[in-house]
């Protein structure tokens, strides 16, 4: 297994992690298997979808309609971040992601987003590449 640092700017963004991802695949040297993209966040997700600047704005937009900040939560008593933990809750914490010849079976406009949803801060993802 391998963890990555990434820092974010923003209070919520996505940070294309996929070139970082495909560097340990290609370093572990495995033909076949799978590739799993883990946070170990409780306020950030992992997701895959097309790298456009409007589609990522929209996918924030999204999470900010679905998950408001100050609508009340209960978990706001204790730290104020509330809506960050929902946003996470709706993403998901990981994603996994066939190996074939080496390569990561990724779609065309596919790629892997590291989402933030507490930032800005050090973060850290893992990544574990399983021989199959």
């Amino acid at each position: 297994m391998k963890r990555i640092e990434v820092k974010t700017r923003g209070s919520s963004e996505l940070v294309d992690i996929t070139m970082e991802v495909k560097e340990v695949v290609k370093s572990a040297g495995v033909d076949s298997g799978i590739c799993v993209i883990f946070t170990t966040h409780t306020t950030s997700g992992i997701i895959i979808n097309e790298n456009e600047s409007g589609l990522k704005r929209d996918i924030v937009a999204i999470l900010n309609e679905l998950a408001p900040k100050g609508k009340g939560y209960l978990h706001d008593r204790i730290d104020n971040n509330a809506h960050s933990h929902l946003r996470a809750v709706l993403l998901g914490t990981s994603v996994t992601i066939p190996i074939d010849r080496g390569e990561l079976v990724l779609g065309t406009w596919q790629s892997i987003f590291f989402v933030e949803c507490d930032g800005p801060r050090r973060r850290e993802f893992c990544v574990s590449v399983v021989e199959g």
